[in-house]
């Protein structure tokens, strides 16, 4: 997969210091990926670069919704996302990135592409059960909601009158018998 060209940072001419960058992601970014649990997205991602003499610093924030199915009903809402990450780049004799938190490129290079990062944090930051608002509150009227309940298992005359198994009752009768 060739990276992105808007998510590479070439930090070989920028001075030591603080960097900031800012990402509108859309639903754009995730065609690339081929990733299609998401119907839309609205994300703003930050990005603070720290050069320092020996290595890099990368700050990343996101914030922003994906609109995704509901895993009960399969409504489309907007789920609020919210993830921060920390990146420490350094310098090395060959690219390894096997640590979750460090990457070592080698010594020649002269950019970073982020693209891989950006997409981790948002696909992370959504919860692995999605479920609609309307649903926890009871406000969701669906067709998937009203024949769940009508499929529901109901409690008959028989299971309130048989509190418990005759059975139990006898033993339970040990318990109490000193």
């Amino acid at each position: 997969m060739k990276p992105l060209k808007a998510y590479t940072i070439p930090f070989v001419g920028l001075k030591v210091g603080n960097h900031d960058f800012e990402y509108d992601i859309d639903q754009t970014f995730f065609d690339y990926f081929e990733y299609e649990d998401f119907n839309t997205v609205s994300v703003k991602v930050n990005v603070t670069l720290t050069k320092k003499e020996t290595l890099l610093e990368l700050h990343f924030k996101i914030l922003g919704y994906v609109n995704v199915n509901c895993d009960l009903t399969n409504e489309p809402y907007n789920q609020a996302i919210e993830n921060t990450f920390d990146l420490v780049v350094k310098f090395g004799q060959e690219y390894n990135d096997e640590n979750v938190d460090i990457l070592i490129i080698p010594h020649g290079e002269y950019e970073i592409n982020i693209q891989q990062y950006i997409y981790e944090l948002i696909v992370l930051a959504v919860p692995t059960k999605c479920i609609h608002p309307g649903v926890e509150d009871g406000t969701l009227d669906s067709e998937i909601l009203e024949k769940l309940e009508e499929l529901s298992p109901k409690k008959t005359k028989e299971d309130t009158n048989a509190d418990t198994d005759p059975r139990w009752d006898t033993l339970k009768k040990l318990l109490t018998d000193k």
